[in-house]
């Protein structure tokens, strides 16, 4: 075993504390679930570190190839809790407060770095921050219940928060962007599927489902692959068109001298279906 290699482990028994973490059958797809549904599911001090770091130590993930992120009970996410988030915000000094928005915003770092694609399954409320968790996922899902709203004017707040002037109108356009973040209305189902904000719109008791199916065939496909594919998505953004194109040209180059690239052909070649094995 290669000294890399044997940094890797299983997270099949991660032991959250503050989510709920399963794993399929099969080892590869993950699925965390917000679930205080009494409060629509909202975000802690303690949930946002641990997001951050299992997010962080995903990468040394031996099994998990996708993950699906959702809520309990027909919400995904209302966002930092007021009483437990909110309301000790307002006692803070600025440099606590500073500590606290850079860790939330190391949540969505975390996120777009770990190898795993994150298939988001958005139900009923999904704002502030849980509104980021979504748009830092690498695909959404949702109902024609769910209702987007990146809130933070409402409090008091900029739009500015956990990288979203950033995120935001590189998903559904400045301009939508902009109405967004300046008024804090909620985004309706229709509009983000309109927009390219939801990938799908699926009727409520198929969404947990569909979120399964889909992270499955990623997890099933060429996932060494994929997390290139993701980690090139990030590095693009800043980015001219010959960086661009110079570093797909070494990054596809690292595919090919996979074994699944080899794997694929053999497939195709025999008119059978291949089984990627990650290497």
């Amino acid at each position: 075993m290669s000294e890399m290699k044997a940094k890797l482990r299983p997270f099949k028994d991660y032991p959250a504390k503050h989510f709920r973490w399963q794993v399929d059958a099969s080892g590869r797809v993950a699925t965390i679930t917000l679930n205080r549904p009494d409060k629509k599911n909202p975000l802690t001090f303690e949930s946002y570190e641990e997001l951050r770091d299992l997010f962080t130590n995903l990468k040394y993930a031996s099994d998990v190839r996708a993950i699906v992120l959702t809520g309990a009970e027909g919400n995904f996410c209302s966002g930092g809790d007021v009483f437990e988030i909110i309301e000790p915000l307002t006692r803070m000094a600025m440099p606590d407060l500073l500590a606290f928005t850079r860790m939330t915003g190391e949540v969505v770092r975390a996120m777009r770095k770990c190898p795993q694609i994150i298939v988001a399954a958005i139900d009923g409320i999904c704002a502030g921050a849980g509104a980021m968790l979504a748009l830092a996922s690498d695909l959404r899902l949702a109902t024609p219940q769910a209702k987007t709203a990146f809130l933070f004017t409402r409090v008091g707040l900029a739009g500015a928060d956990m990288g979203a002037c950033g995120l935001l109108p590189r998903v559904i356009g400045q301009g939508h962007a902009a109405d967004l973040l300046y008024t804090g209305r909620a985004m309706s189902a229709e509009e983000g599927f309109a927009w390219g904000f939801h990938n799908r719109l699926v009727p409520p008791a198929e969404l947990a489902g569909a979120a399964q199916d889909l992270a499955r065939s990623l997890a099933d496909g060429p996932w060494f692959a994929h997390g290139v594919t993701k980690t090139m998505f990030n590095q693009e953004w800043a980015m001219g068109v010959d960086e661009m194109i110079e570093s797909e040209a070494q990054a596809q180059a690292i595919c090919m001298v996979t074994g699944d690239f080899r794997r694929a052909f053999e497939a195709f070649a025999a008119k059978q279906k291949p089984a990627f094995e990650g290497n």
